[in-house]
């Protein structure tokens, strides 16, 4: 029995013990701890006081184990989240681009600059060709210790938490690598929590670049006051020569702009600009890059600013341009040329009508687009320097009656035709009982009439009757996603919108589809399975023919006859109520545009609305943008040949005591006054004459009939 204990040690555990005997049960092989028996009670307290007797020290390892197991599988889990955190969110690849958007420069279809937008960028530095007084000068002012530390230097944030108890001086004690960190994944926000987040993110562009890549990408990114960011493009802002050829005294200027850059740019503030440089050379002195001798020596940097030939800043068309200019083209430090669809002619023209037009005091805008949805002019307002707020596409105002064009397609959607008879009398029964303007109404009249007369009482019976659900329907069919008031009022165009969404709505109706999306930038034509799974709508022939019919009555016949043309024109008027916003929306050719005047604090115009100064500003576009929509002159009449009056010469007077003698070429006579009157004495050629056509006259006269 022994000898099998000796060769199986564990058996003894399996075998079946008496009762009562502990050790044979006690102890299960699958415990994970088998000193637990040390953790039961055993027995009353002892007189000398010891309540249970003392733990072996195997067993305090092995709990200390245990903790310290746990902890270090929770720190690997953080690590790893660490890890992934900063994979994703802090790729260090993103240090190598550029921290703002490049420079774009639009141009109008033709070419001619439009805009130039963005910072002032150029190329990034390459340490290896820079002179090493520029690296030794923004490290003296910015990061002594950068060769020395990992990304976090304890004795320069302890240095900086000394001086900013002990003196008025502020400072933040963050490395150059933070401070890339910081330009590059955070925001300049003050508080604990980025300054927590820069530390591990310092640590791990540490791990990944050398000490050169850090200060090139900080230096090829950081702000140097005047719109400039980079240190390529400082050094030919404020001294006209690349940064491989900047001067000590140079070099310690630009470094010493980092700390307040736009109150230190040189082109503003000159002196500021020489002090701080002086402050840099003390610190390149006191790091050791320089005696003191040597930076006494160095003279004050002096500007010089050569700025690029004028180009315009910016416009209401090209703001808006811009934001989906940024979308389409990549980043980089070059500066990005972009093609845009608006017509320099058109814009031209848009300005001065409006400029032309526009009541005293109030503000106007325009928007002309090709069917396609590609803007041509834009103007959104009076004067852009003054109020850049663009009223063509951030203003959110009434449409008025020229929403009616969405109800009446509602009508027509519902089986309704423009011959359909409508009752135009007064609205008697139900909460809102809206007038027709001037409160002249027309009895039963046709669809047509009713809508180039903007009737309001017809329009608010057919929303009645269709529902808002059918009209919301229409509106979304022509691109307008906006929601809508759920009341009639919605008929009249009491829902808020931008005229740059009326204008595509209108276009959705001249192209025969929709959405129009306007744009700026010309885009490429749909391909073939593009217009297969194309999910937009299509008008039909007969639908759109009708929408046409009473789009051009408007016009011909209607309420906007101020903006007729010798070619077929489609529109239609919007006055919103208390003439607070005056419109007109219409398309001839292949343009699409929309006139809107208001003022910007929603007060009344007056006696404005759509039908006058919109439409004509409209009609003085139209006029000029398209051929022969222009008014068509009459032919002029041939001149009327006046018969040749016969020359005579001048006649010869004389006057003496008896009379007055004429002579002239044909012969003369004598004139006398007497008591019997005026007596005329031809002289004898001139009597021979007259006795000669005398007898041919009385040889011309028939006798008189006999019995007469």
């Amino acid at each position: 029995m022994a000898s099998s204990n000796r060769l199986f040690p564990w058996s003894g555990l399996f075998a079946r013990s008496a009762p009562g005997d502990r050790a044979s049960y006690d102890h299960d092989p699958y415990d994970d701890d088998p000193y637990d028996e040390y953790y039961a009670p055993h027995g009353e307290p002892s007189d000398e006081g010891d309540e249970f007797p003392d733990e072996p020290p195997r067993g305090k390892w092995r709990r200390r184990w245990r903790i310290a197991r746990w902890g270090l599988r929770i720190s690997l889990a953080l690590l790893a989240i660490l890890i992934g955190w900063l994979l994703i969110w802090a790729p260090v690849s993103r240090t190598a681009e550029p921290l703002v958007p490049p420079p774009i420069v639009l141009t109008a279809s033709d070419g001619t600059p439009i805009a130039r937008m963005g910072p002032i960028m150029e190329a990034p530095v390459r340490m290896s060709e820079l002179p090493p007084h520029v690296r030794q000068a923004f490290l003296a002012i910015e990061d002594r210790r950068f060769d020395d530390h990992w990304g976090i230097d304890p004795q320069g944030i302890a240095r900086a938490l000394w001086t900013n108890i002990t003196s008025d001086e502020t400072h933040g004690g963050s490395t150059i690598t933070q401070q890339l960190a910081k330009l590059t994944y955070l925001n300049s926000e003050r508080t604990l929590f980025r300054k927590i987040r820069e530390v591990p993110i310092a640590l791990w562009l540490e791990l990944w670049l050398t000490k050169d890549e850090i200060l090139e990408r900080y230096l090829s990114n950081t702000y140097f006051g005047d719109n400039v960011y980079g240190l390529r493009a400082a050094s030919l802002h404020y001294f006209y020569r690349q940064p491989e050829n900047l001067t000590l005294s140079q070099a310690t200027m630009l470094a010493g702009l980092v700390k307040a850059p736009s109150r230190l740019a040189p082109t503003h503030n000159l002196e500021l600009a020489q002090a701080r440089q002086r402050i840099v050379l003390s610190a390149m002195v006191d790091a050791g890059y320089l005696t003191q001798t040597e930076a006494d020596a160095v003279e004050p940097a002096t500007v010089d600013h050569r700025p690029p030939p004028p180009m315009p800043r910016g416009s209401y068309f090209a703001d808006w341009a811009l934001a989906e200019a940024r979308e389409t083209h990549a980043t980089g430090y070059d500066t990005i040329e972009i093609r845009t669809t608006l017509n320099a002619h058109f814009q031209s023209l848009a300005e001065r009508v409006t400029r032309q037009g526009t009541p005293a005091g109030a503000q106007v805008a325009l928007v002309a687009m090709r069917t396609n949805g590609e803007v041509v002019a834009m103007v959104g307002g009076q004067d852009y320097d003054a109020s850049p707020f663009n009223r063509a596409t951030q203003a959110v105002r009434q449409p008025g009656s020229t929403f009616k064009l969405i109800v009446y397609f509602a009508a027509l959607e519902a089986g309704l035709t423009p011959d359909t008879m409508v009752e135009d009398s007064p609205i008697e029964f139900g909460e809102y009982r809206p007038e027709n303007a001037g409160g002249r109404y027309r009895g039963r009249i046709t669809l047509r009439e009713a809508f180039a007369r903007s009737s309001n009482v017809v329009a608010v019976r057919l929303y009645q009757q269709l529902g808002p659900a059918a009209i919301a329907d229409a509106a979304q069919k022509l691109g307008l996603e906006r929601e809508l008031p759920g009341n009639a009022s919605a008929a009249l165009g009491s829902g808020g919108m931008t005229l740059i969404e009326l204008v595509s709505a209108y276009a959705a109706v001249a192209n025969g589809a929709s959405p129009v999306t306007p744009h700026a930038l010309v885009q490429p034509d749909p391909g073939f399975f593009e217009r297969i799974f194309d999910s937009g709508y299509t008008l039909s022939t007969r639908r759109r023919g009708q929408l046409l019919d009473l789009l051009g009555t408007a016009i011909d016949d209607g309420t906007g006859t101020a903006a007729r043309l010798p070619i077929p024109a489609y529109g239609k008027t919007g006055t919103s109520q208390d003439s607070r916003d005056a419109l007109f929306i219409g398309f001839a050719g292949d343009l699409v545009v929309g006139v809107w005047i208001g003022n910007d604090d929603n007060t009344p115009l007056g006696h404005a609305s759509g039908g006058g100064a919109p439409a004509r500003i409209w009609r003085n576009f139209m006029t000029s943008a398209i051929a022969d929509a222009a008014p068509r002159q009459l032919p002029r009449p041939a001149p009327v040949q006046q018969p040749e009056e016969p020359e005579f010469d001048k006649p010869d007077i004389t006057i003496d005591a008896d009379g007055v003698t004429i002579g002239t070429s044909a012969g003369s006579a004598r004139i006398t006054v007497d008591d019997d009157g005026i007596d005329i004495e031809p002289d004898p050629e001139i009597r021979r004459r007259l006795d000669e056509l005398e007898r041919i006259g009385n040889a011309g006269e028939k006798p008189p009939a006999d019995g007469n």
